[in-house]
């Protein structure tokens, strides 16, 4: 088996070269890469069985690799990957590339057998893996949206899905969610927080104080200065009115 180590960290990458000796001496470490620009030069001219790649690298986030790869005109990789990261928030990210597996710093030598195990099985089982850059690139650049607000009431904690919110509004120096069932609650974030953490596909803010679903817009009706008033579901006890800055975008919005 030839592989690949692209890893930023001397430590880490002689570490893991040790790791693979003692576990088979037959891995033969083709080379090891620390930056984004070597790795995308390599995989340019040369192959290897097997990629261990750090997800962090001295130039940037190891995805750009993909990407740079694409832009040169090269959309598919046959090489499996392992990639290793110390940051588990990255965990899944990576793991969705279609990716052999990942390994969380520091990497121990059970996992990195389990994980060789794993790629000898694939390779056995199913023809050589084809990533395709652009889904890969397409999906991290996709935003995880908020799905779900912790809210408190007296005593008790409750979990609200934000399909169940028909709106947020900012009154008396508070910001609060309104859900389809008419109950209240207080939000720990600014409406202009709300407008960068949800969904646009789904809420939108008309205003400087309101941030509305799709779904609890029941009737829209001109008003003054080209402005758009809303007809809410639950009604609301504030007037609802798209503002002039945001009425073409809004306008947009619903003719998606």
């Amino acid at each position: 088996m030839q592989v690949l180590i692209i890893e930023d960290e001397k430590p880490a990458a002689d570490k893991l070269i040790r790791s693979l000796e003692r576990i088979d001496h037959e891995i033969e470490v083709l080379d090891t890469l620390g930056s984004v620009q070597q790795a995308v030069g390599w995989l340019k001219e040369n192959r290897a069985d097997l990629i261990f790649l750090d997800i962090h690298l001295s130039d940037g986030v190891s995805f750009k690799i993909f990407e740079q790869l694409q832009n040169a005109g090269i959309e598919y990789i046959q090489t499996p990957i392992i990639f290793t990261t110390a940051y588990d928030e990255y965990a899944i990210e990576a793991f969705k590339l279609n990716s052999i597996d990942y390994l969380l710093k520091p990497v121990n030598r059970r996992d990195l057998e389990a994980s060789l195990q794993k790629y000898r099985h694939l390779q056995e089982q199913i023809p050589p893996l084809q990533q395709n850059f652009k889904s890969l690139i397409d999906s991290l650049r996709k935003p995880a949206y908020k799905k779900r607000f912790m809210v408190s009431f007296g005593q008790r904690m409750k979990s609200i899905d934000t399909h169940q919110i028909a709106y947020f509004y900012a009154h008396d120096k508070l910001v609060q969610m309104l859900t389809f069932e008419n109950q209240r609650y207080v939000v720990d974030h600014t409406i202009q927080q709300l407008d960068e953490i949800l969904d646009p596909e789904i809420f939108f803010r008309i205003n400087r104080k309101f941030m509305v679903n799709i779904e609890a817009i029941e009737q829209m009706h001109s008003y003054s200065k080209s402005r758009v008033k809303l007809d809410l579901r639950p009604e609301s006890t504030m007037e609802a009115v798209v503002s002039v800055e945001r009425s073409s975008d809004f306008k947009a919005w619903l003719d998606r």
